[in-house]
C-alpha cells in the first residue's frame, strides 16, 4: 500500500487531495500535516513513499521544508503542490531535489502520472516545466552569464518576489516570521547583486523575466 503525506495548511486542500489520491492510486494510505513543523516531525516518526509539499505553509516556507526534509531522507520524493505558477518556482525547486510540480488546478490524470514517476525514482516534468528548462539550457548555450536572479539565494528569492509583487516590508517580515531589519538586509543584498537601485526595478525585472 503506497503511503502519502500530504502537507498543506488548508483543510479543504487536503481533503480534495486526498479523495484525488484515492481514485488514481487506489490502495494508498494518507498521512496529513498542515505546518512545515508537523510535517518534518512526521517524517522522523514514520516511514513515507511520497510528500506532497505546498511552499506556503503558516510556520516556514516549504522551500524550507523541502531543503530539510532532503537532509533528512534524501531519497524521499516530495512534490511540490503550489497555487504559485511555474515560472516563479518550478525550476528552482525541481533543482533543489524536488520530484515534480504541480499546480493546485492540476488534472487528476497529471496527479496521477506526477505520482507514478516520483516513486519510480523519476522526475515529473510538466510540459510547462519542461520548456522552462529548455529555454533556460538555450539562454545558457548562447550565452555563459546567467540570469540575475539565479545569484539569489532561496531566501533571498522569495523575498525578491514578495518585493517585486509590491508586498511591504512589514508584511513580508511577518510572513517569514524574521524581523523588519532582517528583511532590509535581504533587500539590499537582492538589489546588489541584481545589479539594481530600488523595488521598482525589482518589479519591473520580474514582469520582463515573466516571474509577476
Amino acid at each position: 500500500m503506497l503511503r502519502i503525506l500530504l502537507v498543506d495548511d488548508h483543510a479543504v486542500v487536503r481533503s480534495g487531495m486526498r479523495q484525488i489520491l484515492h481514485d488514481v492510486c487506489g490502495s494508498v494510505e494518507i498521512g496529513e500535516a498542515a505546518t512545515g513543523a508537523e510535517a518534518l516531525s512526521a517524517i522522523q516518526a514514520s516511514e513515507w513513499e511520497l510528500v506532497f509539499l505546498d511552499i506556503r505553509l503558516p510556520d516556514r516556507s516549504g522551500v524550507d521544508v523541502l531543503r530539510q526534509i532532503k537532509s533528512l531522507k534524501p531519497s524521499l520524493p516530495v512534490l511540490i503542490l503550489s497555487t504559485y505558477g511555474e515560472s516563479q518556482y518550478a525550476v528552482r525547486l525541481i533543482r533543489a531535489g524536488a520530484a515534480g510540480y504541480l499546480t493546485k488546478d492540476a488534472e487528476e490524470e497529471e496527479i496521477g502520472t506526477a505520482v507514478r514517476q516520483a516513486v519510480a525514482g523519476r522526475k515529473y516534468i510538466s510540459p510547462e516545466v519542461g520548456e522552462l528548462l529548455a529555454t533556460q539550457f538555450d539562454v545558457a548555450n548562447r550565452d555563459s552569464s546567467t540570469p540575475a536572479h539565479e545569484s539569489l539565494s532561496n531566501r533571498e528569492y522569495q523575498i525578491f518576489l514578495e518585493l517585486a509583487a509590491g508586498v511591504r516590508p512589514v508584511d513580508i517580515a511577518k510572513k517569514f516570521n524574521v524581523s523588519a531589519k532582517t528583511v532590509a538586509t535581504h533587500r539590499s543584498r537582492i538589489l546588489q547583486k541584481m545589479g539594481l537601485s530600488n523595488n521598482a526595478e525589482l518589479t519591473l525585472y520580474a514582469y520582463r523575466h515573466n516571474l509577476s
